[in-house]
C-alpha cells in the first residue's frame, strides 16, 4: 500500500509522535490534542462573543467559555490521576478553526449575518471537539480508565449541548434574520 505524501510532508513536532508506541501512548497524546485545543478555545471565545450581536448567541458562547474553562481542569484532572503529561504538540485543527473564525469575523456583513457566521464557526469547533472527546471516553474505557471516562463524558456531553444550542439559536432566531 502506498501512503500518500500529503500526510508525510505535513510537518507535526515529529518529537512528540515518535514516542507513540502503544494504545496507552496514543490516548495520551489524544489528551495532549485536546487539552492544547481547550486553551486555544478559552483566548479565542471571549472574541466571538464580543462580536455577537444576537443576545441569546452571546449568553451561550459566554456560558460555553465557563464550561471550556472547567474542562480544561477535567483535563488536568485526568491527567494527573493517570500520571500523563499533557504537554505535547499544538492541535493544528483547532488552530485552523480558529482562522477560520478570525476570518469570518473580518467580513464586512451586517450584524444578523455576523451572527449566522459566528454560529458557523462555533459550530464547527464544537463538532471537531465531540468527535475528539469521543474518542477519548472510548480509549479510556477500553483501557480500564473508568473514572477518567466519566470526567471526559462530562466534557463530551457538554459539548453536545453547546453544539445543539447553537443549533436551535441558528433555526429559531438567528438564521431567519440573517435572511432578511
Amino acid at each position: 500500500m502506498q501512503v500518500s505524501t500529503a500526510f508525510t510532508s505535513f510537518s507535526f513536532d515529529t518529537v512528540m509522535f515518535d514516542h507513540v508506541k502503544t494504545f496507552a501512548d496514543l490516548f495520551e497524546l489524544k489528551l495532549q490534542g485536546l487539552y492544547d485545543a481547550e486553551k486555544q478555545l478559552v483566548k479565542a471565545l471571549p472574541k466571538l462573543a464580543e462580536a455577537a450581536t444576537d443576545p441569546q448567541l452571546r449568553m451561550s458562547l459566554e456560558k460555553h467559555l465557563r464550561e471550556t474553562k472547567g474542562q480544561v481542569a477535567r483535563l488536568e484532572q485526568v491527567a494527573a490521576s493517570l500520571h500523563l503529561d499533557l504537554d505535547g504538540p499544538s492541535c493544528k485543527a483547532m488552530e485552523g478553526l480558529l482562522e477560520e473564525a478570525d476570518l469570518l469575523l473580518s467580513l464586512n456583513t451586517s450584524d444578523e449575518v455576523m451572527d449566522a457566521a459566528i454560529i458557523s464557526a462555533a459550530q464547527g469547533v464544537e463538532h471537531y471537539e465531540i468527535a475528539q472527546y469521543g474518542t477519548v471516553v472510548h480509549f479510556a474505557k477500553r483501557l480500564g480508565y473508568a473514572p477518567e471516562a466519566l470526567l471526559l463524558s462530562s466534557s463530551l456531553a457538554e459539548e453536545k449541548n453547546a453544539d445543539e444550542t447553537l443549533n436551535q439559536l441558528a433555526i429559531n432566531s438567528v438564521d431567519e434574520k440573517a435572511l432578511g
